[in-house]
């Protein structure tokens, strides 16, 4: 009786796949390699997910020799981590193109080892045998493929309905924000016209004061917009490159600085600020509403006031700590969980007595900026004394480290 006889074509190649699953997923890998010309860390960036590819074949080795009615869809540990590879696949921006040659290629090297082993151990199966072992290899592959490629589309489908969304509340907050100053305006030009009007100096003056008020607030907010749409959406080819923060936060010095010497506050720009991978727009637009805020909302009543871009300390592996400070009026307590909100102003009753307009937008867009980028924010604050914005972001971002990995074809507080 011969090996075949004893333990069947399937059972003998089954086994064979299984001891050798390291060995097909270290081919399978070095043909990732060739097709993408990157490292397979950058493929599977954790000993986790780097484990996905044998566990995978070791499951299709159990399915060759799995009873008949039995199908490798049934399998919960093999699906869980086709699903697992499919949202991995969907963090690392990939296409569906490059999942389907993925499994391309892991069919072929799977095919090609069967009928190696075939020769080389003199294994002489019947028609139906080899028929059958290669329907139970292709439909293993193909329910694999299909688990990881239905992932990714209802990941996909999933940012597509969130980008919809962000866009809504983007047009509405817009729409919003400047039909008031517009609406003022109208009025206060039509206004003008008025022959009584023009013959009152003071009440002239008073409505000339309120054109250039709301100008100046549209302008502001034209601005503002136009920073927003500048920057990259979560779907759209990402602007990440490594930059000099302290490039950045001079900058937004530079910007600030006719604000800063009208009202008497100094904008200080520390040493020793990192390096990282980010998207610089992102990135200047957060620092610029953090600083303008501390600008807007200094104190008065101090001598010297400040708004100052430092390095924090603490901070972990293989990020940075960024900390926008002041010394400015402080955020009461009971705001504070509010900050980030869109439309939430902490100081609206002080924009008289400050000289100061606000739209509650700076801090959400901020926070988003952030989170975009992969980072933290977090505000402490104390009333009379100043706030402090911390900002932790990662030296280097999943989507630019994995990004490498895809074939080219593939409310501020005012």
């Amino acid at each position: 009786m011969t090996i075949a006889t004893a333990q069947g074509f399937a059972g003998i190649v089954s086994h064979r796949v299984e001891a050798e699953r390291h060995v097909l997923a270290a081919s399978w890998l070095g043909r990732l390699n060739e097709l993408l010309t990157v490292d397979a860390n950058d493929v599977f960036p954790s000993e986790q997910l780097l484990d996905h590819i044998p566990t995978l074949i070791r499951e299709i080795a159990l399915y060759l020799r799995a009873p008949a009615d039995e199908e490798i869809a049934a399998n919960t540990i093999v699906i869980e981590k086709a699903r697992e590879l499919g949202r991995l696949r969907h963090d690392q921006r990939a296409s569906v193109h490059q999942l389907l040659r993925e499994y391309e290629i892991l069919a072929d090297i799977l095919e090609a080892f069967v009928v190696e082993e075939t020769r080389r151990l003199g294994l002489q199966p019947s028609s139906e045998e080899c028929f059958e072992l290669l329907r139970r290899l292709t439909r293993s592959s193909r329910t694999l493929m299909r688990t990881t490629v239905d992932t990714f589309v209802s990941e996909y489908m999933a940012a597509i309905e969130d980008r919809n969304e962000r866009i809504k509340a983007f047009n509405q907050m817009a729409s919003h924000e400047l039909r008031s100053p517009i609406g003022t305006l109208l009025f206060a030009a039509a206004a003008l016209e008025r022959d009584d009007i023009r013959a009152d100096p003071a009440r002239s003056e008073k409505i000339t004061t309120t054109i250039k008020t709301n100008a100046q607030r549209l302008s502001w907010l034209v601005q503002n917009l136009q920073r927003v749409t500048r920057l990259s959406s979560p779907l759209d080819v990402p602007n990440e490159q490594n930059v000099e923060i302290a490039t950045i936060a001079n900058e937004v010095a530079r910007q600030l600085q006719e604000m800063a010497s009208s009202r008497h506050v100094r904008i200080v720009v520390g040493s020793g600020l990192p390096e990282v991978c980010a998207d610089p727009a992102r990135l200047e637009l957060a620092l610029m509403n953090l600083v303008s805020n501390g600008l807007k909302y200094s104190d008065p009543s101090k001598a010297d006031s400040f708004v100052e871009i430092t390095s924090g300390q603490n901070a972990p592996e293989d990020s940075c700590v960024l900390c926008v400070r002041d010394n400015g009026l402080g955020i009461p307590e009971t705001d504070r969980a509010a900050i980030f909100e869109r439309f939430f102003r902490a100081h609206a009753h002080l924009d008289a007595e400050l000289g100061v307009t606000g739209s509650g937008l700076g801090l959400a867009i901020t926070a988003d900026c952030i989170q975009a980028m992969g980072g933290t924010i977090e505000c402490e604050s104390a009333v009379g004394v100043g706030s402090r914005f911390v900002i932790t972001l990662p030296l280097r971002p999943p989507q630019a480290r994995n990004r490498s990995s895809i074939a080219p074809e593939q409310g501020d507080a005012s």
